[in-house]
């Protein structure tokens, strides 16, 4: 693949990620330029905005992402984050960033304690996000889902304002998992920071079996586009239109 002149993507690795090439190559598709960058690194300077992928980070020991909330490069996560700039957690890297406080609520084992590895169906609730700013509400995607943790939960009144204030970003059309709202994916109170259990760049290519990931990633590449590095000004500022954004 010819080396992409886009914005620089860093895709986190810790021991027992699996996914961070898949990561790599869909973005790359969508125009990004996208690296690894191991979980020691302490600075994320090179990058304008960053994704943590799925797999099983530290073997999921003691629980999902609870070890890698304290590797080197989750200073850096949260500096990016702080900054406005785009943010993004895949599966295991969802729940890396709701362990690290970066995002509302938690995720544990699956209603019916069961493995899922599987294609879903997702709505767009809100396009008030890095990730699905060039959706609109209703859109509907086809996206694979590969977990055992990823039963979302949180405490009522946060739910309700996570709904209230357009924070959950995607839902389960069916839901799969016992997620409480059907919540698939949320962001924070800026928009800059998102996380989603399904797997956008396993749905990238017509060899996968679907494209509707592009659609969530073109518009995660888009934002990383807007950041500006002179004026410094955050992609969650930008104002992304829906529909402005067009998968590859």
């Amino acid at each position: 693949m010819t080396p992409s002149t886009g914005p620089r993507i860093g895709v986190v690795v810790f021991p027992g990620s699996n996914c961070e090439h898949d990561v790599v190559l869909a973005l790359r598709h969508n125009g990004a330029d996208a690296q690894l960058v191991w979980h020691g690194e302490r600075s994320l300077a090179d990058f304008v905005a960053v994704v943590v992928p799925g797999g099983f980070a530290h073997g999921d020991y003691l629980r999902p992402g609870a070890i890698a909330r304290f590797s080197p490069v989750m200073g850096a996560v949260r500096d990016h984050a702080a900054k406005g700039l785009p943010v993004l957690g895949i599966c295991n890297g969802f729940q890396v960033l709701t362990e690290a406080g970066l995002l509302p609520g938690a995720l544990r084992r699956n209603a019916g304690l069961r493995f899922l590895c599987t294609t879903v169906e997702c709505e767009v609730a809100s396009p008030r996000s890095v990730l699905t700013a060039g959706s609109h509400v209703g859109t509907r995607l086809e996206l694979p889902i590969n977990h055992f943790e990823g039963n979302f939960t949180c405490d009522r009144g946060t739910m309700s304002r996570l709904f209230d204030r357009g924070q959950v970003i995607l839902t389960y059309a069916y839901n799969p998992n016992g997620s409480m709202g059907s919540i698939a994916g949320v962001t924070n109170e800026r928009g800059n920071v998102v996380g989603l259990m399904p797997h956008p760049e396993r749905a990238s290519d017509p060899l996968l079996g679907g494209e509707d990931g592009n659609r969530l990633l073109a518009s995660f590449v888009s934002a990383a586009s807007l950041v500006s590095e002179e004026s410094g000004t955050p992609a969650a500022e930008t104002r992304l239109e829906p529909g402005r954004v067009k998968a590859s």
